[in-house]
Order: C-alpha cells, then structure tokens, then sequence
C-alpha cells in the first residue's frame, strides 16, 4: 500500500508532503518494498501515527470490568474507529477473583483481529489511598502485593504495562523496588507529601495517573505528587483533557511547566462514552452522564470520561496547546511511557502502519491499520 501526496507529521513535530509506503502491516523505506500496489490518495490531508491511549475502562456501552469478552471486542472496534490503534483497557479497584477473570479476556480474544488494538492493560487498583478513592470501591482496596500484581499479570499473558500505587500505603516502596523491572509503577489516588512521592519515583515508579485528579493540590509549601513530578526527570504525567476534569489554563499551564515532551494525554472513559445521556455504571458504581460530564449519584464525583483520546487531543488544541504538542502527547508520549515507542507512536520504517488521515482542523476522515 501507498498513502500518497499527504502531509505526513514526522517525529520532529514538523509536516512533510511526502509518501507513506506499507508492506504487510508495517511501514517501509521505499516504493521497491511494497508488493500491494494499493494506492490511497491522501491529498490535502496530514497523515498522522494512530493514537496510544494507556488508561481507558470502557466505551460505547460496555466496561473493560465486566469481564466480557465480547464487550471488550465492542470497545476495541470503537476505539479502533475513532483514531486510537494502541489501547489499554483499563480495570478498576476490584477483588482479586474480579480482576483475575477480567483480565483473562485479553488473553480469550488473542489472535481475533480486534486484539490488534491491544497494546497492554493497565491496572488502575486495588493498591490506592482511600481518601483518594475517587469513584473507585473502598472496601475493595489492598496494600500493595507483589504477587497480586503478578497473578493479575499472568491472567492476562504478561500484558500489564501500568500498576497504579498510592505510596503512601504500607508496603508502596517495597512493591516499587520488587517490580519497577516488570511493569511501569504509576503514582495515583494518593495524599502522598512530595517526599513520600519522590522517594517511590526514584525506586522506579516514573509515571503520574491522571494528574491534578485523586491527588492533593500543588500548593506553595507542599508541593505533593505534582511538585514531585516535576523534580523527577523521567516522570511521564497523565492528564484528562475532556474540558472538565481539568481547566484549560491548568492544561496550558502544565504543559509549560512540566515540558510537552512529558505529557500524555488519556480519555479515562467509561462505557458513557459514545453514548448518549442517561445512566450507566463503573466499577460496579452508578454513573450519570450528562452532556459528556460523568459523575457519581452524589452528582459531584466525576467518575471518568465520556470522550474518546482523539476527542481529547483535539480539545487540548482548542485549548491552546500547539497541534504538534497535542499530537505528540497522543501518540509518542503514551508509547514512551508504557514501552512500546519502537513499534509505535510515529510514521518511522519498520514501525507499525496505524495510521490516520485528518482535515486541517484535524477531523477524523479514516484510519489505516
């Protein structure tokens, strides 16, 4: 296949009219590589990477938590469908039993063609504070447990690329030591101080969930989880840019403080997502979504997102955020962080071919992959 005449965004952040060569699945140096002849014009369209979101629970009906595979297939098609080609189906605070039988529905659909999407899980709980629950379930939160964390790990054939931890709870800087070298520990739903919080980052624990959310302020003279964040260097950063979990000044502000080679945008949707207004559930708790804004029955608690990655990347640029930024904290940021930049995240040879195809205005027109 050939993507022809479209202006195709390159790993310096600049656009390039220039072709787009695809053998098989993979992106290649030259028209002599290709055997498919396949030829699709993408004249006056930029041509961006497909989309990493690493902390989504759900979309169009359906929860990654409900331990379904067929739901889980349903979510991968509409992310699929909406830019986003890498995807981390995301659990909630559960007991073990739960999340061993959610997890296993990654490996029940291995090798249909929705798994392509999969690019790893990621396991938001049980290891949180619970003042900082947020809209997960208290009495299903645990001290951290490394052999949880493994026996979650194996349910779903080794693909858990983030744990979120609380390291404030007994146990965080152990947990972090024993398994920082399996999987990317992620500070989250904590009232961890900023030594708490930069003691774990500098075990091993070099990624942020969704920050500003379930944590403390950053705060003149305590500048918490955020403040650590910033003095560690090699700390990626979550942030939600749905227009409500976080203002668009924060974002803006954020970016410049903490550098937009460090940020990563997430959609932390819900099965609200894609459909309309009207009740629905996470983790097992009542949801209301109303005009894109979920939150718990007490109408104050957000809980999740109701939009997509793609939806949020285009809102941090409605928001100010420069459109390479924007794109880079959507696709090469997220594949960073979780450890999968050689094979995604940018249109590079011998990369993955998930690609997309936009307006000017970056309306989605269609996805290649």
């Amino acid at each position: 296949m050939i993507v022809k005449n479209g202006l195709v965004f390159r790993e310096d952040g600049t656009f390039r009219k220039e072709d787009v060569y695809v053998e098989g699945k993979i992106i290649v140096s030259s028209a002599d590589e290709v055997t498919d002849q396949e030829v699709i014009d993408a004249e006056g369209m930029l041509v961006l990477p497909g989309l990493v979101d690493v902390h989504s629970h759900g979309a169009c009906g359906f929860d990654f938590s409900d331990a379904n595979a067929e739901g889980l297939r349903r979510i991968l098609a509409y992310e699929k469908e909406h830019g986003i080609t890498s995807y981390c189906p995301t659990s909630m605070t559960l007991p073990k039993e739960e999340l061993l039988k959610i997890f296993a529905t990654v490996e029940e659909i291995q090798g249909e063609p929705e798994a392509e999407v999969i690019a790893g899980v990621n396991m938001e709980g049980p290891f949180i504070d619970p003042a900082k629950k947020g809209a997960q379930a208290e009495d299903n939160i645990a001290r951290p447990d490394a052999e949880f964390f493994r026996s979650c790990n194996k349910a779903c054939g080794g693909r858990i690329r983030l744990v979120t931890l609380a390291p404030n709870m007994p146990g965080a800087l152990e947990f972090v030591r024993e398994v920082s070298g399996e999987v990317m520990v992620s500070i989250g739903h904590t009232t961890a101080d900023y030594d708490t919080a930069l003691e774990v980052m500098k075990a091993g624990a070099h990624h942020v969930t969704h920050l500003y959310n379930a944590m403390p302020p950053f705060a003149h003279r305590d500048p918490g989880v955020i403040g650590a964040a910033f003095d560690d260097p090699d700390c990626m950063m979550e942030l939600i840019c749905d227009g409500y979990h976080i203002h668009g000044a924060v974002v803006r502000a954020t970016f410049a403080m903490m550098g937009s080679e460090r940020m990563v945008l997430i959609s932390d949707s819900m099965m609200a997502t894609g459909m309309p207004n009207g009740l629905y559930s996470l983790g097992g708790q009542p949801v209301r979504m109303t005009d894109g804004k979920a939150t718990l029955e007490d109408g104050k608690t957000i809980a999740g997102s109701a939009t997509n990655l793609y939806d949020c990347m285009k809102k941090a640029v409605s928001f100010g955020i420069p459109r390479a930024d924007a794109i880079f904290a959507a696709t090469r940021n997220p594949a960073k962080s979780i450890g999968i930049y050689d094979q995604v995240g940018s249109i590079t040879p011998g990369k993955k071919a998930h690609l997309l195809l936009a307006d000017e205005e970056l309306n989605l027109k269609k996805v290649i992959m």
